[in-house]
């Protein structure tokens, strides 16, 4: 840690000085956030519709060279949510969404939203047994899917347990001009949507704070993806503590591509854009070299980010027209200090608003006072605690209790769980269980896990640290290494599988790394890895294929038959270190795995290679 990041008193006062007149506004956020009223009416369509009443001809999306307004907008929406009611649907229901980051997916949400069905945001990456499992967890009475995900979801529907008359199809096209031909077994949505009513319907007034909006999917720690509960409370904790702080206006855009099934891009950018009546632009996947051009194209004045997605940019040769554009604010997470002010510097950004939050948990962090390499403070209850990373738990006192680390210390972020910050947690009652710390400094009290390290920085301020556990970050997403040790076993060459996460230098996160035993009879002479590859990726999301092959006789496990993952993290890629075991990896652009030979390896240390 660089001791200047420790927040001083004349610093925390400057900083505060300079945010002074954005206070009132975010004092009424935080009413609007805050809010526990269980009665009270909230939620996206509820915010989608106050934004259609004050800005009605400004713009709402804008994608390639369609431009909605809100009025355009709200009214598509509310032909999806009077189209869905008619159907039969109704709050408490759930529909599984399959579509890239477009228009239709947007509107589809928010639509269901109306009504109070929960929309399941399948992971867009996600094939095979892992969408199966995503989709079958939900139980959902309806499917909608994009006409780029058909194939895949087609290829699954055999092992989906829901009725097959219920699967809706949005063509790949501008849907509002052309609605395309549905294939077989799907029934058009943008042709059923016409003639449907475009006032709003009723049920927004019904949508109240503990209601759910979303499931989000999330690695967690171990398994298969487990679906955390959004509700539309917590939506609006985002609309009015992050959109009221954010302070966008009508005449901004705020340009996001971020997967809309992450709650980063549908949840904390589409609610800063709704707060201040904004227009938000999108693009169905993430671009660095047609980033900036963009930006220019929209008049972008905000964007959204994940770490990966600066260093990415950063990355690019330097042009003369780095600030040529008009974005000076920023919000997302996961930025490195590395990277942080670089990047500001560069591209001539004022306002970094980094945050800190997860899908299922109750704490959030936000840099409303603009400090480099924070992520900010948090006026909800929490503590950060001592962690023994041997032991993978906090440590206790001889009374038993939980120990708070002081300034300058990491230590285990946990949140109190309270009527004023519950945890909503998963659909699996077990999992929820799992992630509740009990007796941490009183006997009864009850704290989320969140299993982060954070460093206190002073003034209520933290710093980012590292995950606990398993589970490792890799472009921006959450890699739970037993998924891909489940997948890796399901090969018939392999007899274990050890998966774990590595450093690679100049990148953000850690790239998977996978120490493999083949079958006796076949031996390391007779694994097909070619064969070993096609199937991790048609089982899993690009992120989480192991980028590193680490190829033993054998596989070192405890007493209680856990994996000896210390020393294999410690050792990582470097041949030098693994010793008599073959080494392979997975070089950008490539569709093979090839021994990791000492050049290669000084290669990938030099950063010669764009991982």
């Amino acid at each position: 840690m660089n001791k200047q990041d420790i927040i001083t008193p004349v610093g925390f006062a400057r900083h505060a000085i300079a945010v002074a007149p954005k206070l009132p506004k975010m004092g009424l956020g935080l009413l609007i956030a805050e809010s526990t009223k269980p009665t009270k009416v909230t939620g996206l369509g509820w915010a989608l519709e106050k934004a259609t009443r004050k800005n009605p001809e400004g713009c709402a999306v804008l994608y390639r060279d369609t431009r909605l307004t809100y009025t355009q907008f709200n009214q598509w929406v509310n032909r999806i949510a009077h189209f869905f009611l008619a159907q039969g649907l109704k709050k408490g229901d759930v529909a599984a969404i399959y579509i890239e980051n477009r228009p239709e997916m947007l509107a589809t949400v928010a639509g269901l939203g109306k009504i109070g069905v929960i929309s399941a945001m399948l992971n867009t990456s996600q094939g095979g047994k892992v969408l199966t499992h995503s989709v079958n967890l939900v139980k959902p009475k309806i499917a909608i899917v994009g006409d780029e995900l058909a194939n895949d979801f087609t290829a699954v529907l055999p092992d989906l347990k829901f009725d097959r008359k219920t699967l809706f199809w949005f063509a790949d096209i501008d849907t509002l001009s052309n609605p395309g031909t549905a294939p077989a077994g799907y029934r058009n949505l943008a042709t059923e949507l016409q003639g449907q009513p475009v006032n709003n319907p009723s049920t927004t007034g019904q949508i109240y704070r503990r209601d759910g909006l979303f499931y989000i999917y999330t690695s967690g720690t171990t398994g298969l993806p487990k679906a955390a509960v959004f509700t539309h409370g917590r939506w609006t904790k985002a609309y009015g503590g992050f959109g009221y702080t954010m302070q966008l206006k009508k005449t901004d855009v705020i340009y996001c591509t971020l997967p809309f099934y992450h709650a980063t891009g549908i949840a904390v950018c589409w609610s800063s854009a709704l707060a201040g009546t904004a227009g938000m632009a999108i693009r169905r996947k993430f671009s660095a070299r047609e980033f900036w051009n963009d930006c220019r194209k929209y008049r972008a004045t905000a964007i959204g980010y994940v770490g990966e997605l600066c260093r990415y940019l950063n990355e690019l040769p330097p042009k003369p027209d780095d600030r040529d554009h008009l974005v000076r604010k920023t919000i997302g997470n996961g930025l490195r200090p590395g990277i942080w002010k670089p990047f500001k510097e560069r591209f001539g950004i004022e306002q970094m608003m980094e945050f800190y939050a997860s899908s299922e948990g109750n704490i959030v962090f936000t840099n409303i006072l603009n400090f480099d390499n924070t992520v900010g403070f948090s006026p909800l209850p929490y503590k950060l605690v001592r962690y023994d990373r041997d032991t993978d738990k906090p440590v206790r006192n001889k009374k038993g209790f939980m120990i708070p680390v002081k300034k300058g210390e990491a230590g285990l972020l946990i949140g109190k769980i309270t009527a004023r910050t519950p945890f909503d947690g998963y659909t699996d009652p077990s999992k929820n269980e799992a992630s509740i710390l009990k007796d941490v400094f009183t006997k009864g009290d009850r704290y989320f896990n969140t299993g982060d390290l954070m460093r206190n920085i002073g003034f209520w301020h933290a710093q980012f640290v590292d995950r606990t556990g398993d589970t490792f970050r890799w472009k921006g997403e959450n890699v739970a290494t037993t998924e891909v040790e489940n997948i890796m076993a399901g090969h018939s060459g392999l007899q274990d599988a050890v998966v774990y996460g590595v450093e690679i230098p100049h990148t953000n996160g850690r790239a998977g790394m996978a120490a493999i035993t083949p079958n006796e009879s076949l031996g390391i002479q007779g694994l097909d890895l070619p064969g070993l590859l096609k199937q991790l990726r048609a089982d899993l999301p690009f992120y989480a294929v192991p980028i590193f092959l680490r190829i033993r006789a054998a596989t070192e496990a405890t007493g209680t038959f856990k994996y000896q993952k210390n020393n294999l993290k410690k050792e990582g890629f470097d041949p030098a270190q693994v010793s008599g075991e073959h080494l392979f990896v997975l070089l950008p652009g490539s569709n093979a795995y090839e021994p990791l030979t000492s050049e290669i390896y000084a290669n990938i240390l030099a950063s010669k290679y764009r991982f």
